[in-house]
């Protein structure tokens, strides 16, 4: 059995470790200052955007140029300056976490230049009307951030860098998505691999504070506001089932698309093209999304927050195209090698496809269905239900929808395993590949 602490000495190694306090201090800075960091590249993010669009109306023609030399032009100074920063950001987080991402080779994956490589490109990315999110570079940005603390960390202060990352990248999501729940789920379902990291109690003090800088920026009021409860009994289940399943399938099939399309094993032509000329094969995908986007007369085009909001305020006025149309502008977006997100645009989708079901099944509430979608399709994509519950219940204010939200989550992520290997684990085992190829170069130099 073990014995009670003696509160005295207990009290006086608390208040004399000056390391500890240390340490302490420097994670809360940090932290804060991770938060910062991610609410001025999600002004920026949305700022591009919104010039984007004035641009569009402007000139409805203008994509057509602008956002294929964009796209060549942001993967050209990916590849030749930030190779790191290319895509999502979470799988590079996951791989810097991996035993074999040690020293200088978990610089390939996170760093204070792939922060800023990263808020500068994803940015563009978005003023060139691609398909993509800021939620998955925001975690690499503020993981970046994070990891930078311990160049100032006392040497007995015992926080790993493990716990810096992974208190960046659930901050990161925390700031971005402005729902501190949705990044302490984050952590511990995606970033957090061992029982020890999941019950620090630092980190998620450290997310808390990342979170905050989010509330304090933008208020505390969920991202697309309350959503109203009507005819609320077994009228829904039928439509529920549905929304849950046609996630579950969708959401895998995209994870999977994304899986087989970024892992270059495939031997058509379109992926030999893109090993032999990612530059041109860039401005091609660019130029199908702009396509997409005048097809689509500019729902494509973006995040899809500005769709998403349009929908739940007045559920009749959306494109029965709208689901196919973002699946590929996302899909063409992230294949091309840009630094992009799929959190925001999975939204969108769910949420187009849960107000699609909600028109052919009459049912009278629309935006239940459109909030189920949401959780939905983001669970599939990610297999990670329990976050996606949680952010969406966050950012609808759906608490009435809790248990709803929850089941529509583990239902199509379910379905989603059936179809899909996780998708950001395997994307994270492609970056490992470059701390193998990077471990080799080291050694023929040496």
């Amino acid at each position: 059995m073990r014995s009670h602490p003696h509160i005295p000495t207990v009290l006086k190694q608390e208040l004399t470790d000056w390391h500890m306090w240390t340490g302490r201090g420097v994670v809360m800075m940090f932290a804060a200052l991770a938060g910062i960091t991610v609410v001025v590249f999600t002004w920026l993010a949305d700022h591009a955007l919104a010039q984007f669009f004035v641009f569009q109306k402007a000139y409805w023609w203008g994509p057509v140029f602008w956002t294929p030399l964009s796209t060549a032009a942001i993967v050209w100074l990916t590849l030749r300056f930030a190779p790191g920063a290319a895509g999502s950001g979470i799988p590079q987080v996951m791989a810097s976490l991996e035993p074999q991402a040690t020293g200088p080779a978990r610089r390939l994956y996170v760093s204070v230049k792939l922060t800023f490589a990263k808020i500068l490109l994803t940015t563009w990315g978005l003023f060139a009307g691609l398909s993509l999110g800021r939620e998955g570079p925001s975690v690499q940005i503020a993981a970046g951030v994070m990891h930078h603390a311990r160049r100032w960390m006392p040497k007995r202060a015992r926080i790993s860098e493990h716990s810096l990352l992974i208190a960046g990248g659930a901050a990161g999501i925390a700031a971005a998505f402005n729902t501190p729940l949705g990044g302490v789920m984050f952590a511990i379902e995606e970033l957090s691999k061992k029982t020890e990291q999941r019950s620090n109690s630092l980190i998620l003090v450290a997310i808390v504070v990342g979170g905050l800088m989010g509330v304090s920026a933008y208020g505390n009021a969920s991202y697309f506001g309350v959503i109203r409860i009507e005819n609320f009994g077994f009228a829904l289940i039928f439509p529920a089932i549905l929304v849950a399943l046609c996630s579950g399938l969708a959401g895998g099939l995209f994870s999977r698309l994304l899986i087989v399309s970024l892992s270059g094993n495939s031997t058509d032509w379109f992926s030999s093209f893109r090993k032999k000329s990612p530059i041109l094969f860039a401005a091609g995908c660019g130029l199908a999304v702009a396509v997409l986007g005048m097809v689509s007369q500019g729902e494509t085009y973006g995040s899809g927050y500005a769709h998403n909001r349009a929908m739940l305020e007045n559920s009749n006025d959306t494109s029965l195209l709208y689901v196919l149309l973002k699946f590929v502008a996302t899909w063409l977006t992230t294949w091309a090698g840009v630094p992009a997100g799929v959190f925001a645009p999975s939204l969108a989708i769910g949420g187009a496809l849960g107000n699609d079901l909600a028109q052919w099944t009459s049912y009278a509430n629309a935006p239940t269905l459109i909030a189920l979608g949401m959780a939905g399709f983001l669970a599939a994509v990610t297999q990670a239900p329990l976050t996606a519950f949680i952010i969406v219940m966050e950012m609808v204010d759906g608490h009435a929808l809790v248990l709803s939200l929850m089941a529509c989550a583990m239902v199509a992520s379910g379905v989603s395993r059936l179809i899909s290997a996780p998708l950001y684990p395997s994307l994270a085992e492609l970056q490992l590949l470059r701390t193998r190829s990077f471990a080799a170069s080291r050694k023929e130099s040496d």
